[in-house]
């Protein structure tokens, strides 16, 4: 069965992943739409910019001369370097168009050559050619999708006899998105961090850790040891489960000295019975008598409140570690509080079983550790009695 605190965290985990991939979805899809804008944005921009070059660069009107284009006295058609020129300007595709024949172009077939004498597709001539407007959106450009500006090219008269255009690929629109999910991702992965590690720390402090403190309390005094009350503070339902404790082990200290008074009473009594049939009796019996509770209060001879079965855990712990250690590396290994451990730790170190040294660090107070002995073991401790 996981602990609280793994279940915590795995539901802490598992919300972030849901809601990581839902932002991620609606950022993508947010991102995408924003991608396409951006590349009509660019594309219109670019074929202005376009224009604009070639009017500066090869001056003169627009015009067809034996069935090819012209430019002033520049013929176009079937010559790349303009084209090529703009397309390393710019970063799109650039095509030159005789009516709807391309005669200049930087887009390719699918064999790789340039696409000079493919149409364009028919909703960009219907737009473009017979309504004279500028089209701006996506297109099938030689079997490919992009997003594409196409401007009508007029002779002298106004008569359109041509289209330029310019296009953005899908891998502009597509880098776009990922460089801005990347962004995203990297700043949301850094919150999310920042996050978790605010939140764990909250719950270690608030919730588990005064679970933890009121659990070991729980031990002691399951283990015979009438612990000390917690001081546990944290939210409602902690404070409460923390009270009730302490008051169990008021209520349970108090039964027990009503019972030690009990039998304190018991003891008066035997012994007023036992002065009076002593006088009868034999001075060997009573003599056997007395030996027989030393020999009984010998084998109980720990401190009271202390028992031998976690006295052999902790010096099994002990054993084991053979490292200095402090009270609360004890207490954290054998799951009790840490007064109980400390009261077993200081008998051993009157026993002799243990040795210690204060620890200085640069704030706070010096912290107590304990060395084992060389010949601490599980055996030795079985001698005390």
């Amino acid at each position: 069965m996981r602990s609280l605190k793994h279940q915590i965290l795995l539901l802490m985990l598992g919300s972030l992943v849901v809601l990581a991939s839902s932002l991620i979805f609606v950022l993508g899809w947010h991102f995408k739409h924003g991608a396409v804008d951006a590349a009509i944005v660019k594309a219109k921009t670019d074929l202005a910019t376009c224009m604009d070059i070639i009017e500066f660069s090869t001056p003169g009107p627009w015009h067809v001369k034996d069935g090819m284009l012209f430019k002033g006295e520049i013929q176009i058609s079937h010559r790349s370097e303009l084209v090529d020129h703009l397309a390393e300007l710019t970063g799109d595709t650039v095509t030159l168009f005789l009516g709807d024949t391309r005669v200049a172009t930087t887009v390719r077939s699918v064999n790789g050559e340039r696409a000079v004498g493919t149409k364009v597709s028919d909703i960009v001539a219907q737009t473009v050619l017979k309504d004279g407007q500028v089209y701006l959106g996506e297109a099938n450009v030689v079997g490919q999708l992009y997003q594409t500006a196409y401007e009508p090219i007029r002779d002298n008269n106004g008569d359109i006899i041509g289209i330029f255009y310019v296009g953005i690929s899908r891998s502009y629109t597509q880098a776009f998105i990922v460089n801005s999910l990347i962004r995203v991702a990297s700043f949301g992965l850094g919150l999310t961090v920042i996050v978790v590690l605010l939140t764990w720390f909250f719950i270690q402090k608030v919730v588990i850790r005064p679970i933890h403190e009121i659990t070991l309390g729980t031990r002691d005094v399951a283990t015979g040891h009438l612990t000390e009350k917690v001081a546990v503070s944290g939210p409602k339902e902690i404070g409460e489960l923390a009270v009730a404790f302490n008051q169990m082990v008021e209520r349970l200290g108090d039964i027990a000295d009503e019972m030690s008074k009990v039998s304190m009473k018991k003891d008066s009594q035997v012994e007023k019975i036992t002065l009076v049939t002593n006088q009868t009796e034999e001075p060997e019996i009573i003599l056997d008598e007395i030996h027989k509770q030393n020999f009984y209060i010998d084998q109980q001879g720990l401190p009271k409140g202390l028992n031998q079965l976690t006295l052999k855990q902790i010096v099994s712990f002990l054993s084991e570690t053979k490292d200095p250690v402090s009270a609360e590396n004890v207490a954290e290994g054998v799951n009790l509080t840490r007064v109980t451990v400390r009261r077993y730790l200081d008998f051993l170190e009157q026993y002799g079983a243990l040795t210690t040294d204060l620890k200085y660090g640069t704030v706070g107070r010096p912290v107590k550790l304990y060395h084992p002995e060389l010949n601490l073991s599980i055996k030795d401790i079985e001698k005390i009695h």
